[in-house]
């Protein structure tokens, strides 16, 4: 299969990607053409991709947003899954210019007190350098899964993401998180510790609590807002243009 130009060439690769298991499909989309570039969270989901990308030894550039206001446990795990799989994550960090933008208008923890704070800090912190991580790519692979959020539940295996100019592949797109547990035993997966004190989901520090017995994966993330379709924007396809720049943010 050759690169993906258009949004037919996508559904064509999301309905080969449905019929094949987790290394094929990675595998296949690391041949397509040009840079591929798979962005980790860290998660437990991402951290499957990431045994998988280095068990297989794929030409896919593995990235994290090291947004400076990350848990402990996900710095240090950064660097335990690099010597695991013999792999090297690169960081992508936020501009410090833009950080002191934010905090001269909202303060450093403004993002409590809004929606459009916790968006620009997200912008900041995550959207600005995931644009910088995915210059140049042709392809963006994510841990997005459909049981991760109603507002993941229609997630395709791949699709072609027009405002950034790429394919945008989601191969665990159908994995709920018994099978990712499984596979995180079978093949001894390193794992955020946070997982295990009721965090399924981790984000920023102050953006992330351990959801109650019967709450959905990512309740814990900015719980204190009542939209329950909130996202940071670095899947939301407009979000780069509408949230604020650093010249706006200082006015």
């Amino acid at each position: 299969m050759t690169a993906i130009q258009s949004i037919a060439d996508a559904q064509t690769l999301n309905e080969t990607l449905a019929g094949l298991d987790l290394a094929a499909r990675l595998s296949l989309v690391a041949g397509l053409g040009g840079r591929v570039v798979f962005t980790t969270s860290l998660g437990i989901e991402d951290q499957v991709i990431t045994a998988a990308i280095g068990s297989h030894r794929l030409p896919v550039d593995v990235v994290t947003l090291e947004t400076g206001r990350l848990f402990p446990e996900t710095v240090a795990l950064i660097r335990e899954t690099e010597s695991r799989f013999d792999i090297q994550i690169r960081r992508f960090h936020p501009e410090q210019a833009d950080i002191d933008a934010y905090a001269a208008r909202y303060g450093m923890n403004g993002f409590y007190d809004s929606v459009e704070a916790r968006h620009a800090c997200c912008g900041v912190r995550k959207v600005k350098p995931l644009a910088r991580a995915l210059e140049g790519a042709a392809v963006w692979i994510t841990g997005l899964r459909r049981g991760q959020s109603g507002n993941r539940a229609e997630t395709p295996f791949a699709e072609y993401d027009p405002e950034r100019c790429l394919i945008k592949v989601n191969p665990l797109a159908d994995w709920d998180i018994e099978a990712i547990n499984a596979y995180v035993a079978t093949e001894a997966v390193p794992i955020n510790p946070l997982h295990a004190r009721g965090y399924p989901s981790i984000g920023c520090e102050p953006c992330t609590r351990a959801i109650k017995p019967g709450e959905p994966e990512r309740a814990g993330r900015w719980w204190w807002e009542n939209d329950e379709k909130r996202e940071c924007g670095l899947h939301v396809t407009d979000a780069a243009s509408a949230l604020p720049q650093a010249s706006t943010l200082a006015r």
